[in-house]
């Protein structure tokens, strides 16, 4: 046991630590075991139970994640037992379930993660579960969040996550969902449902759609940790390490991206001697790993890794390699097309050719269904019309981008912006 003596009150701040780290790798072991995700769940919690009850008595053990795996494993095991016939059982799921128990003597590498979490991921992201569950169940149970912590992330109520929750657990056990890593075109196909969940978490915090806050750091810090994980659990694949890269790359923005009141400061506006030059780095290393295990044409998240590179190597916003970024933009556009990456590409083209030649793009853009509530949409189009002149129109599409909005902040950005414009002429 460590020297933390018995009855500490600073216990169970450490326990709870230990099992947020720790759970996502019991719950993937132990289902391994029982084959059922939300079963998997319940005996991790048993065993949190059991360390609350038992380490401010005895003390937090020198390998607390080895205590809690162990307690949990031997509770699956029991469980295994008590259903079924034992002698039938341990054929089926072999015979080293007792002998797997026991914990390793030092404390287990980080980065030494075994199969199972890989499968934990790809079963929390599964097809059969729609977008909304795969991302609940996704920061339960790979994130560590609770249900409460994942209802105030995305402002919905937290009855409604743990319906999500729930619901998604009978699910895969309905739909007997497999505890395994697909392989051949099955895992190429869902290995894009694992990148877009996680990018679309850290999308969240990155620029929260609703709400009053414009960014939410802890559901950038736990998209950012489930990219690095899936980096290591799949050094092969190139668009796993670009995810990660992007992701390195924007959150390393994340300090120069609000004011002391919690202000948006946009691109062109931010400090950058306080972008996170250690995240840049990260992103520098985990693009060149995606370049290096890459066969064929980039992938859409190595595109725009890319072009976060291109900005991360600026130490300006008049450096910026607008040209470059513009050319990303367009093989995006074909990599991955949609009215979201050419109203992008449109930005980039505003700065490299002139507001003109941007404008020509975003007005192609006006009939899209998938833009008619999309706020960007009218803001970029007031700012091209602005430095064209064109200040009414300007104007009015600052108003609509304004109704638009479902942030807060963004709100108020919007209305500075309004606000900034020349006054019309009196008549």
């Amino acid at each position: 046991m460590s020297p933390r003596s018995p009855g500490d009150t600073d216990v169970r701040p450490a326990i709870e630590t230990v099992f947020r780290i720790e759970s996502p790798r019991v719950i993937a072991a132990v289902t391994r075991i029982v084959r059922d995700v939300g079963i998997a769940e319940e005996l991790a919690q048993d065993a949190l139970v059991a360390a609350l009850e038992q380490w401010p008595r005895d003390g937090v053990p020198d390998n607390p994640g080895a205590w809690l795996m162990t307690t949990a494993r031997r509770r699956a095991v029991d469980l295994v037992r008590r259903r079924e016939n034992y002698a039938r059982k341990l054929q089926e799921i072999g015979r080293d379930l007792e002998t797997t128990t026991a914990p390793p003597a030092e404390p287990t590498d980080p980065d030494d993660i075994d199969d199972d979490l890989l499968r934990l991921v790809f079963t929390a992201c599964h097809p059969v579960l729609g977008p909304e569950a795969r991302i609940a169940l996704t920061l339960r149970l790979l994130g560590g969040l609770t249900t409460p912590e994942i209802a105030r992330a995305f402002l919905v109520p937290e009855p409604t996550i743990a319906q999500r929750i729930v619901r998604a657990k009978r699910t895969l056990a309905t739909k007997n969902v497999a505890f395994e890593v697909p392989y051949g075109p099955e895992r190429e196909a869902r290995l894009g449902d694992v990148l877009d969940v996680i990018y679309l978490i850290f999308n969240e915090g990155y620029a929260a759609t609703t709400g009053d806050d414009w960014l939410r750091p802890s559901l950038c810090e736990d998209a950012l940790r489930l990219a690095r994980v899936l980096s290591g659990l799949m050094p092969k694949e190139p668009e796993v390490h670009a995810l990660a890269s992007l992701l390195e790359f924007q959150a390393s923005r994340t300090a120069a991206r609000t004011g002391p009141d919690g202000a948006p400061v946009l691109l062109k506006d931010q400090n950058r001697r306080r972008w996170n030059r250690m995240l840049i780095a990260r992103g520098i290393k985990a693009l060149a790993r995606a370049d290096a295990t890459r066969t064929g044409a980039p992938g859409p998240y190595a595109l725009q890794a890319a072009i976060a590179a291109c900005h991360a190597h600026a130490y300006t916003y008049e450096e910026t390699d607008w040209p470059t970024i513009a050319t990303l933009y367009g093989l995006l556009a074909l990599r991955a097309p949609s009215p979201v990456v050419e109203l992008n590409r449109a930005v980039a083209v505003s700065m490299a050719e002139g507001p003109a030649a941007a404008l020509a793009i975003v007005d192609t853009l006006a009939a899209e269904p998938a833009l008619r509530d999309y706020h960007f949409l009218p803001s970029v189009r007031a700012d091209l019309l602005a430095r064209l002149g064109r200040t009414a129109e300007a104007r009015a599409e600052f108003e609509r981008a304004a109704g638009l909005a479902r942030n807060g902040r963004e709100r108020e950005l919007l209305a500075a912006k309004l606000r900034e414009l020349p006054e019309p002429p009196v008549e």
